[in-house]
C-alpha cells in the first residue's frame, strides 16, 4: 500500500482561477517634471500579447498627462531625475527628459 498525496479537487479549483498576470509598460514624455504636466511623446508596450503598439501609431497621446494614466489605474514605476543644465546650454535640444514608467497587470485569462 502506497502512501502517495492525493491532489484535492479544491487545489485543481485554485489553480484553475488563479489569475495568469502580463505586464503592460506605458513611457510617458511630459513637458514639464509634474505628473500633471502635458504628454508630449508615449510609447507602449503590451505583454499579454493582445495588441502590438509601435512608434507613431497615433496622433493622439493615450492621457492627457501622468496623473490620466494613474486614474486609469497604471501604476508609477519610474520619474525622470531632475538634472539640471550645464550651464549654458539651457536651450541645447536633446533627448526628451521628463521620463515617466507606468505599468498594469492584466489577467490574460480574463476576457
Amino acid at each position: 500500500m502506497t502512501t502517495e498525496a492525493m491532489p484535492s479537487a479544491r487545489a485543481d479549483t485554485a489553480a484553475a482561477t488563479e489569475p495568469v498576470l502580463r505586464q503592460q509598460v506605458l513611457v510617458l514624455y511630459l513637458d514639464g517634471s509634474a505628473l500633471d504636466s502635458r504628454v508630449v511623446g508615449w510609447s507602449r508596450y503590451d505583454g499579454t500579447g493582445r495588441t502590438s503598439p509601435t512608434t507613431g501609431d497615433s496622433d493622439e497621446p493615450p492621457y492627457e498627462s501622468g496623473v490620466g494614466a494613474l486614474l486609469d489605474g497604471w501604476r508609477l514605476l519610474q520619474a525622470a531625475q531632475l538634472i539640471p543644465p550645464y550651464p549654458g546650454h539651457e536651450y541645447d535640444v536633446s533627448f526628451l527628459k521628463h521620463e515617466f514608467f507606468f505599468e498594469r497587470l492584466v489577467d490574460v485569462r480574463a476576457s
